[in-house]
């Protein structure tokens, strides 16, 4: 069984300046950690799924956030240092923060049968944070390399890897 690597919200509308929630310079220095752990996931023939912000252009969420990733922009699009891991078929769009929450990722899971999800992008204290727990709760092992999360908030960050491990009972690597 080979793991199953689950690339969190590393899209354009994040990871790019100008947008309106880019996440920062500080965040995108986990590029080429992701970029490696991809790599070497691949090569141990595990699986990797993008799972990405794609909202409607009236969400909710945006009573919460500024409007970002609205479907049909380029902000859902995986950013162009990760696009060579990309296919037809492993981007799963989502509109909440977990990537299971109206998705197709369970189901997608149970084929794959993977011996752990490897959990790395954007942001550690709300989309990384939400799809670990919904993986937790359906008993996957999870492993978050510290080094592949980061959020725009350093202290919740900090937080998010704490509650990661000592209460969702992640692997933080």
């Amino acid at each position: 069984m080979a793991n199953l690597v689950l690339v969190i919200d590393m899209v354009r509308g994040f990871l790019e300046p100008g947008h309106n929630l880019y996440c920062g310079d500080d965040a995108r220095r986990i590029i080429p950690n992701v970029r490696g752990l991809l790599e070497r996931e691949r090569e141990a023939g595990s699986e990797i799924l993008f799972i990405s912000d794609h909202h409607d252009p009236d969400d909710l969420e945006f009573q919460i956030f500024p409007v970002h990733c609205v479907k049909g922009t380029d902000e859902p699009r995986v950013i162009e240092e990760l696009a060579a891991f990309v296919t037809d078929s492993n981007v799963v769009p989502k509109n909440r923060y977990s990537g299971f929450f109206n998705t197709d990722l369970a189901q997608r899971l149970e084929l794959s049968r993977p011996e752990k999800l490897i959990i790395c992008g954007v942001c550690t204290d709300i989309c990384v944070l939400h799809t670990t727990s919904d993986a937790r709760n359906r008993d996957y092992p999870v492993e978050v390399p510290a080094d592949c999360v980061a959020s725009f908030d350093p202290a919740g960050h900090e937080w998010a890897l704490g509650h990661l491990a000592k209460i969702l009972g992640a692997r933080v690597v």
